[in-house]
């Protein structure tokens, strides 16, 4: 058994997208966090839900894009390896995304990063920056 705050179970993590929730930082901030699907274990990771060139949400509520193992910045199209939240092309290469640590235990995702507390499902209720982009997946 691992200790941590149940997020989710694996089976509420879709295929091809996301599973948003809010944690509470150390300074008490909200932060909106995905879990995505990987290749590599423990099979999910987390990663806060904001591009790193701009505060550009993934997951506005929908669930992120993803495709071939990459979450897509829909404002302007880089690319983040689901597994290692590197991106190696467009306005965001270079960078990582900052992830969240969970561990996968009989089927269900727990946090277990220290330095944030889970809240609730979804994500923070405001309405956040708003993309400009014309990208189609």
């Amino acid at each position: 058994m691992v200790d941590g705050a149940h997020i989710a179970d694996v089976a509420d993590v879709p295929e091809g997208g996301s599973y948003l929730f809010t944690a509470e930082d150390a300074f008490t901030n909200e932060q909106e966090v995905i879990l995505v699907h990987c290749d590599e274990e423990p099979g999910i990771e987390a990663w806060v839900n904001t591009c790193t060139h701009e505060t550009q949400r993934f997951d506005r509520g929908s669930g992120a894009p993803i495709r071939d193992g990459q979450i897509i910045c829909p404002k302007h199209g880089s690319l983040f390896d689901t597994c290692s939240g590197e991106c190696d092309n467009g306005e965001a290469a270079g960078t990582t995304l900052p992830g969240v640590e969970v561990a996968v235990t009989d089927g269900e995702v727990v946090l277990t990063d220290d330095n944030y507390d889970y809240l609730r499902d979804g994500g923070t209720g405001d309405d956040g920056p708003s993309s400009s982009s014309h990208l189609s997946f």
